[in-house]
């Protein structure tokens, strides 16, 4: 579990959300409360007293100009994780990431470059992981756009928006 004072850069996709709905509906514990749907381009990035407008500035200038469309179509499942591939957004998370070669994505367990995805389902047991792949499967495919970036801070009251980053100049 992230520890307060965790941050992160997020890409937010409110069209997902039906995704956790289902997942939820399958098992409850398996969606993370008050995380919505979204795909991460660098977790853990920076501690939260070190976000300020230097490093948000340095993030900015990294990032691609234009809105990214995406489309998820593919479900992933392993033992409990339920997840839906983001490749549109693999060219963010390295522009994202080379900002800051120094925050290693998810502590580098799972390598220096992790592909992007949605979280549906975290630790759920299999039969609940296998019950909310094929529920997530029927609701795709969803297309969508990517208009902005979200630096996040996790704070004892939860997740909150340190800096909204739009995709475009």
């Amino acid at each position: 579990m992230p520890r307060t004072g965790t941050t992160a850069v997020l890409a937010l996709l409110p069209d997902a959300e039906p995704l956790l709905r289902l997942a939820a509906a399958v098992d409850g514990s398996a969606v993370r409360p008050g995380v919505p749907a979204h795909a991460a381009l660098l977790y853990p990035w920076l501690p939260s007293h070190e976000v300020e407008e230097p490093q948000l500035h340095r993030l900015r200038a990294a990032l691609p100009v234009g809105p990214v469309t995406i489309r998820l179509a593919a479900v992933e499942r392993t033992g409990g994780f339920v997840g839906v591939p983001v490749p549109e957004l693999g060219h963010v998370a390295d522009a994202v990431r080379s900002a800051f070669p120094e925050q290693v994505p998810y502590g580098g367990r799972f390598g220096p470059r992790p592909p992007v995805h949605v979280t549906v389902a975290l630790e759920s047991t299999p039969q609940a992981a296998a019950a909310i792949a094929r529920r997530t499967a029927a609701a795709l495919p969803i297309t969508t756009e990517v208009k902005a970036l979200h630096a996040v801070g996790l704070t004892r009251a939860g997740w909150r928006n340190l800096a909204e980053l739009p995709l475009s100049r």
